[in-house]
C-alpha cells in the first residue's frame, strides 16, 4: 500500500510538472500573437478630427450711383405715411438678400443743419440730408463714398464730421472725401460681407478686406500723387475706384475724364465705377479691366426725363475657388477688424506679410428706374436700352482674366 501511495504521488508531481511546461510553452507561443493583437488597440484609436478650414469664398456686391433724400425727396417723404422709410420703400424689389453688400454715392452731407425749403436748395444747389433717414438707409447699404461735390455743402470740416459720425452711428462704412488731395481719406479698407466655403462642405459668413477709393474730380483733376495712393493697397487686396467727375447730362465722357479713369487702372484699381453726370454713360474695357463712366442716379429727385430717372447699377461677384487655407484664414481674421474708419488693416496686412489672393471678378449690370419718385427695377426693355448706352456687349468682350462679364 505504501508503494502504491508513493507511486501515485510521483504521478501527481509528474502531471503537475508537465502541465507547467505546457503552460509555459503555450505562453511563449501565444505571447507574440497577443502582443500583435493587443498592441494596435492604442494605434487604432480614433484619430483627432481634421480642423475645418476655409477653402474658398464668394462675395456678391452691387454698386449704385447717387443716393439722396434732400430737397423734393424730403417733401415727398414727409407727405407720405412712411416718412423716412419712403425713399427706400421699393428697394426690396432688387432682391437684397441675394447680395452680400450694397455700395453707393452719398450725394449730400448728413447734418442737423436747419431745414430750408426745397426751392432754396434748388436755387443754391446747397444740399443737406436729415440724419433721421440714416437708420432706414442702413437697412440696405453697406458702405458709401463721400467723394463728391456736395459733401462739403454744410461745412468742409464740421459738416463732413457730422456726416461721418451719423454713418458710424448706424453701422455704415464709408470712404473718400470732397478733397482729392486729402491722401489720408481717399481710400479705406472696407470689411465686405462674404460667404466662405469650408473644407467640410458647409458655408459660413465672414468679412473680406477690400480697398475702396473715392475720387472727387468735379472742380479739379486729382493729381498723380493722389492716384498713386491706390498702389499700396493694390499690392495686397482688391481695389475698387469710385470717381465722381465729368460733364453733367452727357451720354459719354470727354477726353479729360477717360484719361483720368484709365490712369486709375494704371495705378492699381481693379475696376472703376463712376458717377456725377446724372445720366448713364458709356463703358469700356481698358487693359482688360472694366470702366463704367457713369451709372446714373439711383435715389434722386430729378424727374423730368428718362435720362435722369434711370440708372445702371453694376454687379461684382468676387470668387476664390482655390486658396491656401492659412492665407485665407488670416485674411478673414483681419476682415473682422476692418469695419472702422482709419483702421490699421492695411498696415497690419503688410506687417504680417499677407499674400494677395487670386480672386476672379465677374461683372454684370442691372437696371433701375426712379420715375414716379421711388426707385424700382427697370423693365427688360429699359435694361436692354441701358446696355446699349453702356456698350455693354462690346465691353465684356474686351475683359481679360481674372475679369469677365455677364451679357
Amino acid at each position: 500500500m505504501l508503494k502504491i501511495a508513493r507511486g501515485k504521488g510521483r504521478s501527481r508531481k509528474l502531471l503537475l510538472v508537465c502541465s507547467l511546461v505546457l503552460l509555459l510553452l503555450g505562453g511563449i507561443y501565444l505571447w507574440p500573437k497577443l502582443a500583435v493583437s493587443t498592441g494596435p488597440v492604442v494605434s487604432q484609436s480614433k484619430a483627432a478630427p481634421k480642423a475645418v478650414e476655409p477653402v474658398g469664398l464668394t462675395s456678391r456686391m452691387l454698386f449704385m450711383g447717387d443716393v439722396f433724400w434732400g430737397r423734393y425727396i424730403n417733401d415727398w417723404s414727409q407727405a407720405s405715411p412712411l416718412k423716412t422709410a419712403y425713399p427706400f420703400s421699393r428697394l426690396g424689389e432688387f432682391d437684397r438678400a441675394s447680395y452680400d453688400a450694397w455700395i453707393a454715392d452719398q450725394e449730400c452731407p448728413i447734418t442737423n443743419a436747419p431745414q430750408v425749403s426745397s426751392a432754396q436748395e434748388d436755387a443754391t444747389l446747397t444740399f443737406n440730408c436729415q440724419p433721421d433717414y440714416v437708420p432706414e438707409e442702413a437697412k440696405w447699404f453697406t458702405a458709401m463714398t463721400l467723394a463728391n461735390n456736395h459733401t462739403d455743402n454744410q461745412g468742409a470740416e464740421a459738416g463732413l464730421d457730422q456726416t461721418r459720425q451719423n454713418l458710424i452711428k448706424n453701422g455704415i462704412q464709408f470712404f473718400g472725401t470732397f478733397d482729392p488731395e486729402d491722401y489720408d481719406n481717399i481710400c479705406d479698407v472696407i470689411a465686405v460681407p462674404t460667404r466662405v466655403q469650408m473644407s467640410n462642405g458647409q458655408e459660413q459668413k465672414g468679412h473680406l478686406p477690400i480697398a475702396m477709393c473715392g475720387y472727387h474730380g468735379v472742380f479739379k483733376t486729382p493729381s498723380a500723387q493722389s492716384l498713386a495712393v491706390m498702389q499700396r493697397y493694390a499690392k495686397l487686396m482688391p481695389v475698387i475706384a469710385m470717381p465722381h467727375s465729368g460733364q453733367e447730362y452727357k451720354p459719354a465722357p470727354d477726353e479729360i475724364k477717360t484719361t483720368l479713369y484709365r490712369s486709375m487702372i494704371d495705378n492699381g484699381a481693379d475696376v472703376v465705377i463712376g458717377d456725377h453726370p446724372h445720366w448713364v454713360q458709356t463703358s469700356e474695357a481698358y487693359k482688360g479691366h472694366l470702366i463704367v463712366y457713369s451709372v446714373g442716379n439711383f435715389i434722386f429727385d430729378q424727374q423730368y426725363n428718362q435720362e435722369v430717372t434711370r440708372s445702371a447699377p453694376v454687379q461684382l461677384s468676387l470668387h476664390l475657388d482655390q486658396a491656401h487655407s492659412a492665407d485665407l484664414t488670416a485674411w478673414l481674421a483681419l476682415g473682422e477688424t476692418c469695419n472702422t474708419h482709419h483702421d490699421s488693416c492695411l498696415a497690419t496686412a503688410e506687417a504680417k506679410g499677407l499674400r494677395k489672393l487670386p480672386f476672379q471678378y465677374q461683372f454684370g449690370v442691372i437696371g433701375s428706374d426712379n420715375s414716379g419718385h421711388l426707385v424700382h427695377p427697370a423693365t427688360p426693355s429699359q435694361l436692354a436700352a441701358l446696355k446699349v448706352r453702356l456698350g455693354w456687349a462690346q465691353t465684356i468682350k474686351g475683359l481679360t482674366a481674372p475679369y469677365s462679364g455677364q451679357p
